[in-house]
């Protein structure tokens, strides 16, 4: 999915697919909503929600998966519909611009209570009392200057690559690791197993902060911009073309606990995201009903969730 071949040529589909307009279902404007996405477990699971709740209500959903650096050019070129991942603020740099020029438009926060940055588990915390990004470099050998990151072309990664490039904290000769999600959550648990130090990218929602008590460092010089909520962005003039997928869109909220559950049935007990996405609709149609509160379905009816 980094590979930039791989990146170039899912823009080329996403581009030769753009623009095709259907007769319009309930007044969506188009046959098919296309969703962005990148391989992070609870925007997979926000995504397979979208699709089965609108898919029962008679629409079509695709679900591209697109690198953030492309994907947020393919959204403000309406390649892509609609993005659920928005981390903010510390996707700033790939969208800020594109918001500016009114390209792309926030539909509503998805969640608030987020932590994108830094950390290390409790034990290298508690044994080595690592708790600041001004420790990091204290500890240097300890860590052998090695920052575990995730997918290149991420905002986190930005970020650490840009505190090495400017030496912040003393971190000049660190090197960050920039593998996947998956990878980076491998390489953790192995270390934690054998109690070795580590300091990887993490973030909260996810299983890894109760399997690992995290401790997310402090950053009192302020390089680090956080990550305080998930925003649902959509290019702009979706929700006019597609007012009931934007509606529908513009009121979903989660929790944070609810995400943290959603990520371990999918890494830890190897649950399908499918039937993750199912049983918690079906669990959960009052809360899903209120998100489509106001909603259509393709044939004109009220749209309700169906929890098969």
């Amino acid at each position: 999915m980094i590979a930039s071949a791989f990146c170039a040529s899912s823009l080329l589909l996403l581009t030769a697919c753009g623009g095709q307009q259907g007769s319009g279902l309930g007044g969506s404007g188009r046959e098919e909503i296309r969703l962005l996405q990148q391989p992070w477990e609870d925007l997979i699971v926000e995504n397979e929600i979208v699709r089965q709740v609108l898919e029962d209500n008679g629409y079509q959903v695709s679900v591209q998966e697109v690198s953030l650096p492309f994907g947020a050019q393919a959204l403000a070129d309406g390649h892509v519909d609609a993005y659920l991942g928005h981390w903010w603020p510390t996707q700033e740099p790939f969208f800020e611009d594109r918001l500016e020029a009114g390209d792309i438009e926030v539909l509503s926060t998805l969640m608030t209570g987020t932590t994108y940055a830094p950390a290390v588990p409790g034990y290298v915390a508690d044994e080595y009392g690592v708790r600041s990004l001004v420790d990091l470099a204290e500890n240097q050998d300890l860590f052998e200057s090695e920052l575990l990151g995730i997918e290149a072309g991420t905002s986190g990664n930005r970020h650490i690559l840009d505190a090495i490039a400017s030496d912040a904290y003393g971190l000049g000769e660190w090197e960050l690791v920039q593998s996947s999600s998956a990878a980076m959550l491998v390489e953790l648990e192995r270390r934690a197993d054998a109690g070795e130090p580590v300091v990887v990218l993490g973030w909260r929602p996810h299983w890894m902060n109760d399997e690992w008590d995290l401790v997310y460092l402090d950053d009192p010089q302020g390089v680090w911009p956080g990550a305080g909520e998930i925003r649902v962005l959509a290019h702009a003039g979706f929700a006019d073309d597609n007012p009931n997928a934007a509606r529908f869109l513009s009121q979903m909220e989660v929790d944070t606990e609810t995400v943290s559950e959603w990520t371990r049935q999918i890494s830890r007990e190897n649950v399908p995201v499918k039937t993750v996405a199912r049983d918690w609709i079906a669990e959960n149609t009052d809360r899903v009903d209120a998100w489509l509160e106001g909603v259509e379905a393709a044939d004109g009816q009220p749209a309700r969730a169906f929890g098969a």
